[in-house]
């Protein structure tokens, strides 16, 4: 699938109309990127609605570009830069293409200056909770919102009301915090995140008052309409789930709860633990482990991985390896259960990077191997969410009740702890990786810092430093954290966390875990890294 758009081309647009028909729609969004922490969150806000949000490189991505894309509507988010100092590379010219605009802080500023509009450093800067105003009457950004709400605010850089622009809002500190210029909107505030009371509202009135959107995908009928072939396919007979915690088998598990009608001696669920992490466990445990539609079963695979596993350092190596044991046990399972059928939480992503999935059947080169693609299992395989990527199977997901929690987890990798360890794999490696993994997930969300990262994860590198623990002069592993803010995963930015939640993430886990002797902090970003080491 395409996943960020850099330039346009006879190939890229087949590509985008391959992903319309997966999505069922004829319209696009673009969102130009200018690396804001809660980019991600934007994407996520607008999917929500089911339109179709394609992410735009602002540094190739030209006014041509965008005219053979024909977007709905476009999308700037904010940024660290300032439109004084080093603004993005951005072609301002797309501005006077009369498509629908809505900058957020620093891409207010920008189209704003595009116009003519003062742009200055403010006297007041403004960053946490302030509460908005609303000004002008009967505007379609904020048809439906409150006339006084709270919002969030992060800029140094203010725009000036000089007659030009229509102003739609202010906040005590800035005179512009929401404005018109034709079809130009913008806020400078952030309406993703969750203490900007009326953002959804916002997004909405821009995405179908102003932009006049007509395709939703639609979540729920699709949801209906799988939940009905399942129902029919499967009639009485038994259905193995393999159930990971994340976002798509879980929305798998409620469309055969609904397509059971909550027969619970039809549905067995498997958590594999082995090469899992806390945090995943304790998803399962806490959102399936005491229903009464489905039988939860957890299974301990460690030493069969750690057998498959043993001697193999490349990373293809251990993702073929952990497939053997990952499709063993769930064929063992399945027997078990006199099952007719093994259902996964596959998208067509999956089998997309995988190479495979075009409509066409054109050649398609594998990004990497998916753990739960072409396993060749002796069982019937359902696979509901096949036809949907990641977003659009969130929404179904949404549309039947699945939990948000769920639904907005961090992605990780199918293979697990295995892309989190450098080098061979062996039991101590294994349970490090595990309580590593899990002191940072929980700091990060005692923090409140989970929701303002894209991913992040703690690997167990190869290297040895000497350190001293007690009087006595020891060794011990480095280990490497991460964590980055992206909106796709395709590129990503080093997350800047607080100095002093890494001190204590260090502390904890040099104290807690005998073999670490050091931790580190990655910051290189992607490219030229990738997001996960491994």
């Amino acid at each position: 699938m395409l996943d960020t758009l850099r330039h346009v081309d006879e190939q890229i647009l087949e590509q985008i109309e391959e992903e319309k028909r997966v999505r069922q729609t004829h319209e696009l969004f673009l969102l130009f990127s200018l690396g804001s922490q809660f980019d991600h969150l934007i994407k996520q806000e607008i999917e929500k609605f089911g339109v179709f949000c394609l992410v735009a490189d602002p540094n190739s991505v030209r006014q041509t570009d965008v005219v053979k894309v024909r977007p709905k509507g476009i999308i700037l988010s904010g940024g660290p830069a300032s439109v004084h100092a080093e603004p993005p590379s951005f072609d301002e010219a797309i501005f006077d293409l009369g498509i629908p605009v809505l900058g957020i802080c620093l891409g207010f500023q920008m189209w704003a200056g595009h116009v003519g509009a003062p742009v200055i450093p403010a006297e007041k800067r403004e960053f946490g909770v302030h509460k908005l105003q609303l000004l002008a009457e009967g505007s379609d950004l904020f048809q439906g919102c409150t006339s006084e709400s709270l919002v969030l605010e992060s800029h140094g850089d203010c725009v000036r009301a000089d007659g030009k622009l229509t102003v739609l809002a202010r906040t005590e500190n800035a005179e512009v915090a929401a404005a018109q210029f034709r079809h130009l909107f913008g806020v400078q505030f952030h309406p993703e995140v969750t203490e900007t009371a009326d953002g959804p509202c916002i997004f909405e009135n821009f995405l179908f008052k102003i932009c006049k959107a007509q395709d939703r995908f639609p979540a729920g009928l699709v949801a209906m309409r799988k939940i009905a072939g399942l129902k029919e396919e499967i009639g009485d007979k038994r259905v193995l789930l393999a159930l990971s915690g994340g976002s798509d088998s879980a929305t798998v598990a409620y469309l055969l709860k609904e397509a059971l009608s909550g027969r619970k001696d039809q549905l067995r669920a498997v958590y594999i633990q082995g090469i899992d992490r806390p945090d995943d466990e304790e998803y399962v445990l806490k959102y399936f482990g005491d229903r009464d539609w489905l039988e939860l079963k957890i299974v301990d695979k460690t030493d069969l991985f750690l057998e498959a596993l043993r001697g193999k350092t490349a990373m293809h190596e251990k993702r073929v390896a952990m497939r053997g044991v990952y499709k063993a046990c769930l064929e063992e399972e399945a027997a078990l259960f006199g099952a007719s059928y093994i259902a996964q939480g596959t998208l067509y992503t999956d089998v997309s990077e995988s190479g495979g999935g075009y409509q066409t059947g054109a050649r398609k080169a594998q990004i990497k191997l998916h753990h739960n693609v072409n396993l060749g299992f002796s069982f019937a395989e359902l696979t509901p969410l096949v036809d949907c990527v990641k977003d659009s199977g969130r929404n179904i997901g949404r549309s039947i009740g699945v939990p948000e929690d769920l639904l907005v987890r961090h992605p990780f990798p199918g293979p697990g702890l295995v892309v989190r360890i450098e080098g061979e794999i062996d039991l101590s490696k294994l349970t490090i990786a595990r309580k590593l993994d899990g002191i940072y997930i929980e700091e990060l969300r005692r923090w409140g810092l989970y929701e303002t990262v894209w991913q992040a994860g703690a690997v167990v590198t190869q290297s040895i430093t000497t350190c001293t623990k007690g009087d006595d002069a020891a060794t011990g592993i480095i280990v490497s954290l991460w964590a980055v803010w992206s909106v796709n995963g395709f590129t990503a930015q080093a997350a800047e966390l607080p100095y002093d939640f890494l001190k204590h993430v260090s502390l904890r886990m040099t104290n807690e875990i005998r073999e670490v002797g050091a931790v580190v902090y990655r910051i290189s970003g992607k490219p030229p890294s990738t997001i996960e080491m491994g």
